[in-house]
């Protein structure tokens, strides 16, 4: 089975790691997305360091208020007088001019050779990116908290892993909801007040770019509307009330997927330089983004299987992206495979089929892998279906497994 990384515990280690180099040293620059643990991690940290940590937060209030960056950077090295200090910008790219700030105050301190360990986090991936090359070059290294996977939600919540997948296909994987789920009012309440108005309220409307917010919405609620889609931008651009150029369309689904809610994937040509001009497929990236923007909340596996059925697609494709497969989709009219995956995990073509399957299910995975025999075919299917599909000579797993480890392991193939 390929190794699923508990980003959290990953990022925990290799943070620890490198606090026990001399400092200071380089930069840890902690990007993801809201409400996956950035800050609690942060904290933990401090606790490590006691009284040399030194914590602030870019959207503290206090934050704008003159001196305020020259004061937590004299307190840092007032500490550091006495052993090596510890200073945490949690939501950096919210201080003002915060990458010139911080290369001066950096190189200062290495000039002078004072020590102190820095670790900035952000919610916003192309704001610290952009800063980060303007100003940070060589000076910083990266890391990504990214949506938990179903096997943390068991391991941290006590779940038995098959209700974790459960519940990360109806509910999503923010750590901080998992509280709220008995309670649907409350848990749409919180998703939508601290992960969803606040990623686009301020992480994507501070970035500058976006005349037209009313359009950036609008974008984001027909993409929660269309899980695992493929979906023109014509097509798009005609069910928004605001309209706008294709151009601001394609713009605005980018900034959504640097704030780490929605990845438009590409269609697989097999060249490194994809088309562009393919419409893409929408994948939320967390399904309680979908569940908090639908009416009737979290689907039924009994009542509403096609609704489910999809909300599972967009499940597994966005567990394979937050696990840094490079994913993407094919369709040659009538032919089409769900997702085409590429990475550590191997080589796949996978299709999701939840409901009944039969041949004729497989002709566009059999199709893809006869046109490139570098990939495996993949059934995803509904718990107890695994045999049907091995039957038609195809590798199969339920979505279950699959949302907790992964395709499986790639067995030696045998002559026929």
């Amino acid at each position: 089975m390929p190794r699923i990384e508990n980003a959290y515990g990953f990022c925990r280690q290799a943070l620890v790691e490198r606090l026990g180099e001399p400092a200071p040293a380089r930069i840890q620059i902690l990007t993801g997305p809201r409400q996956v643990g950035k800050t609690t991690l942060l904290l933990e940290l401090a606790g490590r360091f006691g009284d040399q940590a030194v914590y602030a937060a870019g959207d503290d209030p206090n934050a704008v208020l003159p001196g305020y960056w020259e004061r937590i950077w004299a307190d840092a090295e007032a500490r550091a007088q006495r052993s090596t200090a510890l200073l945490l910008l949690d939501e950096v790219h919210r201080f003002p001019d915060w990458a010139a700030k911080l290369k001066g105050n950096w190189d200062r301190i290495r000039r002078k050779r004072i020590p102190i360990h820095l670790i900035a986090t952000g919610s916003s991936a192309l704001r610290l990116a952009t800063g980060s090359r303007e100003s940070l070059a060589g000076r910083f290294e990266r890391l990504t908290l990214s949506h938990w996977p179903a096997a943390s939600l068991a391991q941290v919540f006590h779940r038995s892993p098959r209700v974790a997948a459960l519940a990360l296909v109806q509910f999503g994987s923010y750590p901080g909801a998992v509280e709220f789920e008995k309670n649907p009012a409350r848990w749409r309440a919180y998703l939508r007040d601290a992960i969803i108005e606040p990623a686009i309220g301020r992480d994507v409307l501070a970035l500058g770019a976006v005349r037209r917010p009313a359009l950036l919405r609008q974008i984001f609620a027909v993409a929660a509307g269309s899980p695992a889609q493929i979906v023109a931008l014509k097509k798009m651009q005609g069910q928004l009330q605001d309209r706008g150029a294709l151009e601001t369309v394609a713009h605005y689904l980018a900034l959504l997927e640097e704030a780490y809610l929605i990845t438009p994937i590409e269609k697989y040509t097999g060249h490194a330089i994809r088309r562009r001009s393919s419409p893409p497929k929408l994948v939320m990236l967390n399904n309680g983004l979908l569940t908090a923007m639908h009416p009737d909340g979290a689907p039924s596996q009994t009542s509403e299987p096609e609704r489910f059925g999809r909300w599972v697609e967009n499940a597994c494709l966005a567990f394979a992206i937050n696990q840094g497969q490079r994913v993407s989709y094919w369709r040659e009219e009538p032919l089409e495979v769900d997702a085409v995956l590429e990475g550590d995990w191997g080589k796949w073509a996978v299709e999701v089929k939840t409901g009944r399957i039969t041949g004729h299910d497989l002709h566009g995975l059999l199709e893809f892998c006869r046109r490139h025999p570098a990939f495996r075919p993949l059934v995803v299917t509904a718990p107890g279906n695994e045999d049907t599909a091995k039957r038609l000579g195809v590798d199969a797993i339920n979505w279950e497994d699959f949302l907790l480890s992964g395709p499986p392991e790639l067995p030696i193939r045998t002559p026929v």
